[in-house]
């Protein structure tokens, strides 16, 4: 009678002990990928990102992609808040930025991460969610859309996609000191800025290199219309640009509305009129699929 291999019978228990941990392990997203890696960097040739306007805060269901609480990493337990506590979040540190070796791959809330737009990854905040972040050695100021997870590196507090560190100018430091506050938008289209009332115009570097321009269209519908507003800009080239862009690629009837704050001359790129909000959803889902997902509805009041 010949008997197996002892040593073919070993490696088969092993493989079957192995398979079976893989099998009851649970799968967790790893949050510190990027950490590991010694260094990022931006594109090789330097970008004009000079038209590209902050990200335009709407109202957004947080998903459950990316809002698992409490999770681990590496060995740390962290807390995601409730939308009430982000309300009135502001806080003080230190900000780091990630580009190109995760340009394209997917963020912690299942989206897909591009380095040329207006977001930030933070280790507590809904996903998704706003801030203002000011680079406290300069003074300025841009407008995020936090839809990742970190940094858990060191002591900072923000991760900022490559072309928000470029709009604050530290790309070259790497760091910088910086303030994120949070911006809460509901569902009636009203916003704070860190618990307190405020609108984009009012905001983030207002009254910039103001250019005159015609006036207003006059309101339709007596100021009830709605329409889908894709930019607010303190200069009137970078809203024309982005107005052309948007008739090239989607054929939607687009203008550049100006209007007058308290803080200066703003140039607002509105989608539209449309009839109802049904309406208004379908067409930032359209300008959404051709690349123009910093959206929000207004009335032709505002």
């Amino acid at each position: 009678m010949k008997h197996p291999d002892l040593r073919v019978t070993a490696v088969l228990a092993v493989m079957a002990l192995v398979l079976a941990g893989c099998a009851s392990k649970p799968k967790e997203t790893d949050h510190s990928g990027r950490y590991t890696i010694a260094q990022d960097h931006g594109p090789a040739q330097d970008v004009d990102i000079s038209s590209l306007g902050n990200a335009m805060p709407r109202y957004e269901v947080p998903r459950s992609a990316g809002n698992k609480s409490p999770y681990t990493v590496w060995g740390k337990q962290y807390r995601v808040m409730p939308v009430s506590d982000a309300d009135g979040y502001v806080q003080r540190g230190i900000a780091s930025w990630y580009g190109k070796k995760f340009h394209g791959h997917k963020t912690s809330n299942g989206e897909v991460y591009d380095m040329y737009e207006m977001s930030a990854a933070h280790k507590s905040l809904p996903l998704p969610s706003y801030a203002r972040v000011t680079n406290l050695d300069n003074g300025r100021s841009v407008i995020v859309r936090v839809n990742d997870r970190g940094p858990f590196h060191g002591n900072r507090l923000i991760d900022l996609s490559w072309a928000a560190a470029k709009k604050l100018d530290f790309l070259g430091n790497g760091t910088a000191r910086v303030e994120v506050a949070s911006i809460t938008v509901r569902e009636d289209g009203s916003m704070t800025l860190a618990g307190q009332p405020w609108t984009p115009e009012g905001g983030v570097n207002a009254g910039v290199g103001k250019t005159s321009v015609a006036k207003s269209e006059p309101s339709t519908a007596g100021g009830n219309a709605l329409f889908v507003q894709l930019g607010s800009f303190s200069q009137v080239d970078p809203a024309r640009q982005l107005e052309h862009a948007v008739r090239q690629r989607t054929g939607e009837s687009v203008r550049v509305r100006q209007i007058s704050t308290a803080s200066g001359e703003f140039h607002r790129v509105q989608v539209g009129p449309f009839g109802d909000h049904g309406d208004a959803e379908r067409a930032m889902e359209r300008l959404a699929s051709e690349g123009f997902r910093q959206a929000m509805v207004l009335t032709d009041r505002h």
